[in-house]
């Protein structure tokens, strides 16, 4: 679409390159004469425009509804919508808050176990019986032999169940991280 701005320029152009009338320069480019004949009548708001851009410098989190009740407050009477307007002929907007900060740098790869018991992983299975129950499983493994370790399945597993079947796996196998020659006698 074409702004009415852009037509004025083409009959002018037309007009003045083709010795049209203003009738057919308009019929020719399919716009409406009033376009072309139309005068702005919208009143100089320079005040109100250096008003806004200093409080929207001041204010940086503030969008233009929460501008227009501080220059309301200031005695400027003005629409939201023409507030709008202007605000966005200035170019003024809201400023974006930082994203979220990353880890710089490369991160070093986990080491692969080279023996059993080295490092252990869990994680959690969730699933749904026949009559619409859920049931959750808590699965342990063996990183290095990728074995199984421990299948816990209930309806809840609270934080402190997870605690204690971990201790319960260590007490009797041996635990992540130590060998079978360095465990203690109970």
């Amino acid at each position: 679409m074409v702004t009415p701005a852009v037509k004025r320029e083409t009959v002018a152009h037309l007009r003045q390159a083709y010795e049209m009338s203003e009738r057919r320069a308009c019929r020719v480019i399919g716009c409406v004469r009033m376009t072309v004949r139309y005068r702005s009548r919208r009143i100089d708001d320079a005040s109100l425009r250096e008003r806004l851009r200093m409080l929207a410098k001041e204010r940086r989190r503030f969008d233009y509804r929460r501008l227009h009740v501080l220059l309301r407050r200031e005695g400027f009477v003005v629409n939201h919508k023409r507030l709008f307007r202007i605000y966005r002929e200035e170019r003024l907007m809201v400023r974006k808050r930082g994203g979220r900060k990353r880890a710089l740098g490369t991160r070093a790869p986990i080491p692969v176990p080279l023996r059993p018991n080295e490092r252990w992983s869990l994680d959690f299975v969730s699933d749904q019986l026949a009559c619409g129950r859920r049931f959750r499983i808590l699965a342990i493994f063996d990183d290095c032999t990728r074995v199984c370790l421990a299948a816990v399945a209930d309806t809840s597993l609270s934080g402190q169940r997870v605690v204690r079947e971990l201790d319960l796996l260590i007490t009797l196998a041996v635990g992540p991280g130590r060998s079978s020659a360095t465990m203690a006698p109970n």
